[in-house]
C-alpha cells in the first residue's frame, strides 16, 4: 500500500475516534392556538415551552440531548389541529404539548396515538381520557370534577334558586355545561334553562333575552373567556341582575378587558391562579417568565402544560430512554408525585391527573380578583 495512502487512512481513523457522535436531538412539539380567538393562551403555552426548553438545555439537556421546539398553530379549530398533528409527527417529535382546547386536543389524539407520540394537554373534556390512548396525559382536571364543585357552590354555598346553565357547542364547553346541569339537579338545584351560544358570534342578545324571561338568580357560563367577557357586558346592559359564574376557561385577563366595567362582581371558577401558587418552583418559573417576556403567564393553563412537559422529561430521565411507551408506563405507575409548578403531578392509569382543588374568585372594580370560596 502506498505510504501516503496509509498515512491518510491513519489520520482519518484518529479523526473518527477524536470526534464524538452527535447526540440525538429531542424534538418537542407545541400544538396551540397561536393565532385566533384564543391566541393569548396559545402564545402563553408556546412561550412557556420555549422557556423550559432553554432552561433544560442550559443544564445539559435531556439524557445529554438538546431540546428542539417545533410549534404548530392549530388556530383553535379541529381541522387545523388535525393538520398540526400530522405535521408534527412527520417532523419526528417525541412529545406534543397542547392543545389549549379539548376540541383541538381530541382532533389530534388518534394521530399521536398511532405514531406513539406522547401528548399532554390541559383539555378538560372527560372524553379525552375515555378512548384508552396510552399516549394522552391530562395535565389539568376533568369537567366532571369542576361540575361537582360548581354544583355544590351554587346550590349549597350560595343557595341559588333559579339557575341558568349556558355554554357554546364545543367539546369542552358543552361537556362542562351538561355535567354541571346534571350535578346541580343531583343536589336538588333548579335549572330553569340550559342554553347554548355560537362561539365568536359577539351578539348574544337573543339568547340573553330568553334567559331574562326565566328570571334567574345565577348564570353559569361554561364557555371561553373570548365570549364570556362579552356575555357579561351584554347581560348587564340588558339589566339581567343574576350573578355571573364563569367556568375555568373564563380565567384570563381578556375576560375583564372584554367585559369592561361590567366585569365587576363576576365570579370565576378555576384551580388556584399563578399569582397565588404556594410552591417555590412556581415562584421561580413565574419570575423567569416575567423576566423573559415582560409579563405574567396569561393563566394557569400554560403552566399546567409546562408541568405536563416536565413530567414527560422526568419520565425519560428516570427510564434513561426516549422510548415513549416506557415513559408513559412510568408516569402511569409513579410511586411518588413529581413536584410541579401547579402542585404535585401524578397520573391515573387512564391518563387523568390525580388530585384537584378549585377556588371561586370575584372580579373587583380594579380588575383584580378576591378569593370568595376555596374547596
Amino acid at each position: 500500500m502506498h505510504k501516503g495512502f496509509k498515512l491518510m487512512v491513519a489520520l482519518l481513523a484518529v479523526c473518527l475516534v477524536a470526534v464524538p457522535a452527535m447526540a440525538e436531538t429531542l424534538k418537542v412539539g407545541v400544538q396551540a392556538p397561536i393565532t385566533g380567538s384564543y391566541a393569548n393562551e396559545g402564545q402563553g403555552i408556546e412561550n412557556g415551552v420555549r422557556l423550559l426548553a432553554e432552561q433544560v438545555n442550559a443544564a445539559g439537556g435531556v439524557l445529554g440531548s438538546q431540546i428542539e421546539v417545533i410549534a404548530c398553530d392549530d388556530q383553535g379549530t379541529a381541522m387545523a389541529a388535525a393538520i398540526c398533528a400530522k405535521d408534527l409527527v412527520n417532523k419526528g417529535v417525541k412529545m406534543v404539548i397542547g392543545s389549549y382546547t379539548s376540541t383541538c386536543a381530541e382532533a389530534a389524539q388518534k394521530t399521536y396515538f398511532d405514531a406513539g407520540v406522547l401528548q399532554t394537554s390541559d383539555g378538560t373534556a372527560d372524553a379525552l381520557t375515555e378512548k384508552g390512548y396510552w399516549t394522552f396525559l391530562r395535565n389539568s382536571f376533568p369537567n366532571s370534577a369542576e361540575a361537582e364543585f360548581v354544583a355544590n357552590y351554587m346550590v349549597n354555598v350560595k343557595g341559588y334558586k333559579r339557575i341558568v346553565v349556558l355554554s357554546d357547542f364545543s367539546t369542552y364547553a358543552d361537556g362542562l355545561g351538561n355535567a354541571a346541569e346534571a350535578a346541580i339537579k343531583k343536589l336538588g338545584g333548579n335549572v330553569v334553562a340550559r342554553d347554548k351560544i355560537k362561539a365568536d358570534s359577539q351578539n348574544f342578545t337573543p339568547v340573553l333575552t330568553n334567559i331574562k324571561s326565566k328570571k334567574p338568580d345565577a348564570i353559569f357560563f361554561a364557555g371561553y373567556y373570548s365570549d364570556g367577557g362579552q356575555l357579561r357586558a351584554q347581560q348587564m346592559a340588558l339589566g339581567i341582575k343574576a350573578d355571573f359564574i364563569g367556568g375555568d376557561a373564563n380565567d384570563n385577563p381578556d375576560f375583564v378587558k372584554l367585559a369592561g366595567s361590567a366585569a365587576t362582581g363576576a365570579f370565576i371558577v378555576n384551580v388556584p391562579s399563578p399569582d397565588v401558587l404556594p410552591y417555590d418552583i412556581a415562584k421561580t418559573f413565574i419570575a423567569d417568565y416575567q423576566k423573559k417576556y415582560g409579563e405574567m403567564p396569561p393563566s394557569i393553563w400554560g403552566l399546567m402544560n409546562i408541568d405536563g412537559m416536565r413530567a414527560i422529561i422526568h419520565a425519560m430521565e428516570q427510564t434513561k430512554s426516549f422510548d415513549t411507551k416506557k415513559a408513559a408506563d412510568y408516569l402511569h405507575n409513579m410511586a411518588e408525585p413529581l413536584d410541579g409548578i401547579t402542585g404535585p403531578i401524578a397520573f391515573a392509569k387512564d391518563g387523568n391527573r390525580k388530585g384537584g382543588a378549585y377556588v371561586v374568585k370575584k372580579v373587583q372594580a380594579n380588575g383584580e380578583y378576591s378569593h370568595e370560596y376555596v374547596q
